[in-house]
């Protein structure tokens, strides 16, 4: 007998629909789902049927994958604000946000309505045609840092690509080809790729990937005698996060800052900012560089920009951005429709809730109980960072810290072995900056001995 028929599987939070042609004889019934599986592709595409297990997952995944992440025994399914919940329904409360994209939580109604809107319209369309977010986009980040022009990749480390290889054209035109040496700063990230990479002062990172980009000069952050010794004349960028992110949650001092300005300005060089994790709104205010008081000529921004979805960017001064030209740089998916669509909206929601007062405020609040943690305890040593982009180092191992916090419903994320790194949305209130902090109080051992 042939069958044919549309209809829908359901499982929870999503629905796929599908039309198949089939004979009995080749589907399996099954008691517990009362579903007819077939037993052949008969299917006109693949129906994915939900893996209900941890086990299930991490099993393929381990078949299948290159084994590049440390995974935490977690798998999780949905999110609703500031909580995550897990595949048996666990919930959690999410302090890393995804390592800092997720700044406007999980699910937020705004987004998921103007995904679902743009993605029936046009998803992508390539940069060799128009559509009408992409300058939006661009008119309202300059609006927003005072610089000039845009550019949009995929992600962050390829932002840092792109700033880094428009700094070289604008060396290249004022002093040359020999114009061309980079300044970073050890201890400093700033992504995967080989140029991004290069300019990681972080030995483990670069480990097994040499020869990486020659003539980079790295100078211990906020000593500004090395600093002063390393550029020169032959300096194309100075580049650098204000605040580290992986690297610690560490941050740049105003004075070096300002000194690094004078010395590109000097030099005719470009100071870059890797704003990928402090940017956009984390310290309380859009860039990081404007509460610090020293505008760069190129700055890098990704993680949160598009509220999950990829997508990065890199912002330029008009001296800088002037020398390049068509067919100089491109990519293929960044800057899409739907995706600078959604990122317009997330900058108008941080407008309109306004959600930067809410960092300042829930982030002082963040720091004040940190450092009652490094009063009372002796595993406690010190509080970094601003706003909703904080650490607390310790002196024991952060990993087993995080660990634990998994298991009492708490992501922490763990960094540089002893740092537990605080990236969460922008909707935290008070209350959960409470519920991590009891979190953390059970697992930090013996109370400092107070003075008698």
């Amino acid at each position: 007998m042939i069958i044919e028929a549309v209809g829908n599987v359901e499982y929870d939070f999503w629905k796929v629909s599908l039309r198949f042609r089939i004979s009995l004889s080749d589907l399996v019934f099954t008691s517990k789902t009362a579903i007819a599986i077939p037993r052949s592709t008969g299917c006109s595409g693949n129906i994915l049927f939900p893996m209900t297990s941890l086990e299930q997952i991490a099993d393929l995944e381990r078949r299948y994958l290159l084994q590049t992440y440390n995974r935490y025994p977690v798998a999780f399914e949905r999110g609703k604000g500031v909580f995550l919940y897990g595949l048996d329904g666990k919930k959690y409360l999410d302090l890393v946000s995804g390592l800092g994209v997720n700044a406007l939580g999980h699910a937020h109604p705004r987004i998921v309505k103007t995904i679902r809107d743009q993605a029936a319209r046009l998803i992508h369309i390539s940069n060799l045609y128009y559509h009408e977010y992409q300058g939006r986009l661009a008119e309202k980040l300059c609006a927003l840092s005072g610089l000039k022009r845009a550019f949009f990749s995929n992600s962050g480390t390829e932002a840092i690509e792109g700033s880094i290889k428009l700094a070289r054209l604008a060396s290249h035109r004022v002093g040359g080809p020999e114009k061309s040496r980079l300044i970073g700063l050890e201890g400093s990230y700033h992504g995967r790729t080989f140029g991004a990479l290069s300019l990681t002062g972080q030995d483990k990172h670069r480990k097994g990937f040499e020869p990486l980009l020659e003539e980079v000069t790295f100078v211990p952050r906020n000593n500004i005698e090395a600093l002063r010794a390393a550029v020169n004349d032959l300096t194309c960028a100075i580049v650098l996060e204000p605040i580290f992110g992986e690297g610690g949650i560490l941050e740049c001092s105003v004075e070096f800052l300002k000194e690094c300005r004078a010395l590109a300005d000097r030099h005719q060089a470009a100071l870059v900012f890797d704003e990928i994790q402090c940017g956009l709104g984390r310290t309380g205010s859009f860039f990081a560089f404007q509460a610090l008081g020293v505008t760069p000529d190129i700055v890098a921004i990704a993680k949160p920009i598009a509220a999950g979805l990829p997508l990065g960017a890199f912002l330029a001064k008009e001296e800088f951005a002037s020398a390049i030209s068509a067919g100089q740089h491109g990519t293929t998916f960044g800057g899409g429709p739907l995706a600078c669509r959604v990122a317009l909206e997330y900058l108008a929601i941080v407008e309109e809730e306004n959600l930067l007062a809410n960092v300042t405020k829930v982030g002082a609040y963040l720091t004040q109980q940190l450092q009652q943690l490094v009063e009372d305890y002796a595993a406690a040593k010190e509080v970094r960072g601003r706003g909703f982009i904080q650490g607390i180092d310790l002196e024991i191992p952060s990993r087993p810290i995080v660990e634990q916090g998994l298991a009492q419903g708490v992501l922490f994320n763990s960094t540089q072995d002893t740092v537990v790194r605080f990236l969460p949305p922008f909707l935290l209130e008070e209350q959960h900056v409470d519920k991590g902090i009891r979190v953390l109080r059970k697992f930090l051992g013996k109370k400092r001995r107070r003075a008698a």
